[in-house]
């Protein structure tokens, strides 16, 4: 066993401890010293708003800036509330139903939790 940590998405070895978390400071995975394989799930990743709030599955969120929709001349306007979200793994971290638009992808550096 070697005494360098590596983050287990990028491979970096600039990633450290904190208050019993790893935390890889290069593209921001945070895990726990225990590995997926010893409860029988997959790791849980940490999605974070554009404020820096832990997102949850089911969690109400407001857009924060004009998304334009690519191939369509539709935007979502700033402040459109979007209830009942899914987290995902890929580019775009949420998976939800936009009134008026439909299903889409959103990244979840664009949203800010609404707190219940």
């Amino acid at each position: 066993m070697t005494d360098t940590l590596h983050c287990p998405k990028c491979q970096s070895s600039y990633a450290y401890e904190n208050s019993g978390l790893f935390c890889c400071p290069e593209c921001g995975h945070e895990w726990s010293d225990m590995e997926s394989g010893e409860e029988g799930r997959a790791e849980e990743r940490l999605v974070r708003d554009a404020h820096g709030t832990v997102l949850r599955d089911g969690d109400t969120v407001t857009v924060i800036k004009d998304l334009k929709i690519k191939g369509s001349s539709s935007v979502v306007k700033v402040g459109t509330k979007v209830r009942n979200i899914r987290l995902v793994d890929g580019d775009h971290d949420i998976d939800c139903k936009i009134p008026g638009i439909g299903s889409m992808g959103l990244k979840s550096e664009f949203v800010r939790k609404v707190s219940d």
